[in-house]
């Protein structure tokens, strides 16, 4: 080989080289999170020592931070998800709660055999009675379909998202799990554990608006699914949502054996049903499955989802047990026409800004002051499950058994007095403004922890709200 051949030989080792290396950089970066020192989850998730929270396969505590795309499977294609799972990655989404497996009846009465975008139905025969979405033999899964969700599963986990799947939902689906019986639900439900056992970011979410749990024989033929995913896949988490305007997982007796978390609905002050959850009994995970949607005006009380609404959601469910919550969106729930220019939204803003601020804190270790010995006047009103979210000025608060951290979020402009030797020594305090992410320090910091201090908000936030945060901060023993 002479020395020019050489040379170009050399040149071109060197160019496909330097072409693999960028290829590589650039693919280790978009794998990265969007947040910078941010944690990537090692999944499978499993249920903290103390039954509280979520921890991945590293111990890491998991803050649940979900949006609710339902009805993707039935408007997007592999390619539009991609886009939303980066996009909601960037935002710091960590979970998406949940996707359903199917989507048909009330909630998408445009989709009436259930099919994706491209026309592929989910099963490929029927039971006896008629050729609808309801009558869909779930015996004869089609493959085609479940290739797709293979995929969108997949694309969710190379954005490090944890995907609570729906295996059936109840607002729509009842009928054919009737038409279908128990023994063909738990073959449905074992087809699906089969199929997603591997699948190291999946979680399972029965129901949804499952307001027919009390019909003894209506919520066998749901757990009959839930077994079936048991039986093939034991080591993924469950729950389920029952029915609508306020409930808890737990408040059906029978579910209690076969879920790992307890899901919090509710349209009322989020802290009084997250609170309940987290007095039942047993001790499990508890979040907020479902609150006021952003940009939508629903549930019982109605509030329109302002960011200030949720914003309150927020903060309530944090200082009340909630180890985290799904934010929901008028636009990317159903994925209706325009979704792509409604997704980032104040309100994504503030539920980031809410992530980041807990983060900061060990927000695992915080115990709801429920007996108000931390918080002990200035407290509010704390209401009933008829009133609405944006009228309530209940401050909710919390403490690490430690003494080393003392949380309490005030939404509305007054003094409270906070109980200073719940604090294990002087501690700094700040305000946190829960619009734009920042701190105020409080003058006289480090406070001495004995006594009663009041404490006042410094006035209208960012936003022009009247929310704000108090953090103190005890010196490390």
């Amino acid at each position: 080989m002479d020395t020019s051949v050489r040379f170009t030989f050399r040149f071109a080792l060197l160019f496909a080289a330097l072409a693999a290396f960028v290829t590589a950089a650039a693919h280790c970066s978009a794998a990265q999170p969007a947040e910078n020192g941010s944690h990537v989850p090692a999944y499978p998730l499993k249920v903290s020592a103390n039954h509280r929270y979520l921890v991945d396969q590293a111990g890491k505590p998991f803050l649940i931070v979900g949006d609710t795309p339902q009805g993707l499977m039935g408007r997007l294609s592999e390619k539009d998800a991609d886009f939303y799972f980066a996009d909601r990655e960037a935002h710091g989404f960590n979970a998406l709660g949940w996707i359903d497996v199917m989507c048909a009846g009330n909630d998408y009465p445009n989709n009436t055999d259930a099919t994706t975008p491209d026309g592929i139905k989910p099963f490929t025969g029927y039971v006896t009675g008629g050729t609808d979405y309801k009558h869909y033999d779930l015996r004869k899964p089609n493959e085609d379909y479940f290739v797709r969700l293979d995929h969108i599963v997949q694309l969710a986990a190379n954005h490090h998202l944890l995907v609570f799947l729906d295996p059936i939902e109840t607002i729509g689906w009842l009928p054919a799990l009737r038409n279908n019986g128990v023994d063909a639900a738990y073959a449905y439900g074992q087809f699906l554990g089969k199929r997603y056992a591997a699948f190291k970011n999946v979680m399972w979410l029965n129901g949804n608006d499952f307001n027919l749990w009390t019909i003894p024989e209506d919520d066998d033929l749901v757990q009959a699914v839930s077994k079936g995913i048991r039986s093939a896949a034991p080591h993924q988490l469950q729950t389920v949502e029952l029915h609508v305007r306020t409930s808890s997982s737990f408040d059906d007796p029978r579910w209690i054996p076969l879920i790992e978390l307890n899901s919090t609905y509710t349209y009322s002050p989020t802290y009084i049903q997250i609170l309940h959850s987290y007095n039942q009994k047993p001790v499990a995970p508890d979040y907020l499955v479902e609150a006021h949607y952003d940009l939508e005006d629903v549930g019982t009380p109605p509030d329109f989802g302002t960011p200030l609404v949720l914003r309150k959601e927020d903060y309530w469910t944090a200082l009340s047990g909630g180890v985290g919550q799904f934010y929901g969106n008028r636009y990317t729930w159903s994925f209706k026409d325009g979704w792509q220019g409604q997704i980032d939204t104040p309100g994504v803003e503030q539920l980031s800004i809410w992530k980041k601020f807990f983060s900061s804190l060990p927000w695992q270790a915080l115990v709801p002051d429920q007996d108000h010995v931390t918080v002990t006047g200035g407290l509010g009103t704390f209401g009933d499950v008829d009133t609405r979210v944006s009228v309530s000025d209940y401050c909710t608060a919390a403490r690490t058994a430690d003494g080393g951290t003392v949380v309490a979020y005030v939404p509305t402009t007054r003094a409270i007095t906070v109980n200073m030797a719940k604090l294990r020594g002087p501690a700094k305090g700040r305000w946190f403004d829960p619009s734009n992410g920042s701190y105020q320090d409080i003058a006289g910091s480090p406070l001495a922890n004995t006594g009663s201090h009041q404490f006042t908000p410094p006035g209208k936030n960012h936003a022009g709200d009247e929310d704000w945060v108090l953090l103190l901060e005890a010196a490390r023993r």
